[in-house]
């Protein structure tokens, strides 16, 4: 929806340079945009595209304001400043209260009146969905879940029992909450499945990407702390604990009961065995494993960037070729 640039500037505390009557109506990048746009400057990468831009103003830091060609926002932290912004110029879309004729309501469950309940929408026994919930269509709500206010449900999330969540969470299509741990445990006649008697709890302003799988505790709930984010096909095990703003970008995976501490971050395909604790403040690089206690707050790598097939096979060969290079030179150290 079209907003002055005025009332953008006084609304995030920047400073404007240039007509506060101006509106914006989208947002783009510094090259696509157009005289309606709202854009931002934050990686020296993109300086380039700056001089052309065709935005209707660009976010960006004062040190770059004599560069900029149209109206500009100065803020310290450009992309963060663009974040905030965006989530005015283009609202989530607007919904009408209501329960579709579709939707699936148990008797004992509680639904709040401004509540949306899309089509096919299945909400258990004994579960409570608060104020202001968007539950799109074929989301599954299973019995026993608690649903704080102002909560996004986009399209087919399944919550399968015993979830309760805090306030103003999104989480995408394919999201599954509540499912079963991976608890076996082996006799000689096979495999005995060990019950999941714990739920999951996750706290206020979280963010679950599509297809990713938060599973129940084994006893105790899986915790999911303020503020976490989580990408696409990441994979939280039972009884794990994810501190508050911690981030894991896409097919991460956290293996059961590990604690993971505040402000985490883990790269693509990053991970953690488990029954470890993690400290607060630690960066897990792309493909990289953590396997034992982390207690300093730092960046850990443990991953091998992919090269040409010919190489890396002398490498392993070499690799194989340890053990016995050990023990000739330990016969040499001998003599």
């Amino acid at each position: 929806m079209p907003v002055s640039l005025g009332a953008l500037a006084t609304q995030f505390g920047c400073e404007l340079i240039g007509d506060p009557d101006v509106e914006v109506g989208n947002v783009a990048s510094l090259q696509n945009a157009n005289a309606q746009s709202l854009t931002f400057l934050s990686n020296p990468a993109f300086k380039e595209q700056l001089s052309s831009t065709k935005a209707a103003a660009v976010i960006l830091r004062p040190a770059d304001a004599e560069d900029s060609p149209v109206t500009a926002l100065l803020h310290d932290d450009p992309y963060a400043c663009y974040a905030r912004m965006a989530g005015v110029v283009c609202p989530p879309p607007a919904f009408e209260p209501g329960v579709h004729a579709s939707a699936v309501v148990d008797p004992s469950a509680s639904v709040a009146s401004s509540a949306h309940l899309a089509p096919n929408v299945v909400v258990g026994a004994n579960s409570r969905i608060g104020e202001n919930v968007y539950v799109g269509p074929g989301t599954v709500i299973g019995p026993d879940c608690d649903i704080g206010d102002d909560n996004r449900f986009i399209a087919n999330v399944t919550l399968a029992r015993a979830v309760r969540i805090g306030k103003r969470g999104i989480f995408h299509p394919g999201v599954v909450l509540g499912a079963d741990g991976f608890g076996n445990a082996m006799t000689p006649e096979g495999w005995v499945k060990v019950p999941q008697v714990g739920g999951v709890e996750i706290g206020d302003d979280v963010e679950i990407g599509a297809n990713t799988t938060v599973d129940c505790g084994a006893i105790e709930d899986t915790v999911i702390e303020d503020g976490v984010r989580l990408d696409n096909l990441c994979m939280i095990a039972h009884n794990v604990r994810v501190g508050a703003h911690t981030a894991m970008a896409a097919m991460s995976g956290i293996a059961g009961s590990t604690i993971i501490g505040k402000r985490c971050m883990f790269a693509g395909k990053g991970g953690a065995v488990g029954h470890i604790t993690i400290c607060d403040d630690v960066i897990v690089g792309a493909m990289s494993f953590a396997t034992k206690d982390i207690t300093e707050p730092g960046t850990y790598l443990a991953s091998f960037p992919a090269e040409p097939a010919k190489d890396w096979a002398k490498k392993v060969g070499r690799f194989r070729r340890i053990e016995a290079l050990q023990k000739r030179v330990k016969k040499l150290e001998e003599k």
